[in-house]
């Protein structure tokens, strides 16, 4: 009776053993966002942050850049006009390629910072592929309070490093 009793502990804690491996999660999908300083999750590792050059939209007269209000990543209302001039010229030519440039002023930790430019970039990219851009040509970064435009510590600086630009790239 203590063989059986001894032979079924030693079959319990083989199987116990054996089942003991950590269940298996995915990675999850890689993106192309880039957060500050050239750090990226696609893996290129490149310091050109997209891998092409700069160009210039075919408008020159479009505005490239749109603001935000403090600790917001709402787009205002007044820049969404914008944001569909620059989805029509975008999905109307399937090269084009941009770069949406999330900043934010330099109140707040560096990590906070560039988390609000991250989410202010993705604002920005909803709307372009609401309105018919492909996801394949907006790619997103971040520089938090890493590249301001305004140096100073008036609300006027302040506002002008609350932003993102629109790059163009080929």
């Amino acid at each position: 009776m203590a063989q059986i009793k001894l032979f079924t502990c030693v079959a319990l804690a083989a199987l116990l053993v054996g089942c003991s491996s950590s269940p298996s999660i995915d990675d999850p999908e890689p993106t192309d966002t880039v957060y500050g300083e050239g750090a990226t999750t696609d893996g290129t590792g490149n310091d050109s942050m997209s891998g092409g050059e700069d160009v210039t939209s075919k408008n020159e007269d479009l505005q490239t850049i749109i603001y935000f209000a403090f600790d917001s990543s709402e787009v205002r209302p007044q820049d969404q006009d914008l944001i569909a001039r620059h989805a029509m010229q975008i999905s109307n030519d399937s090269s084009y390629r941009v770069r949406l440039e999330g900043h934010a002023d330099e109140r707040g930790s560096r990590e906070y910072n560039i988390g609000l430019g991250e989410r202010r970039s993705q604002a920005v990219r909803q709307l372009l592929l609401i309105q018919g851009v492909r996801a394949s040509q907006v790619a997103t970064v971040s520089f938090g309070e890493e590249r301001p435009v305004a140096h100073g510590s008036s609300e006027s600086d302040y506002a002008q490093n609350r932003r993102v630009e629109i790059t163009y790239t080929n």
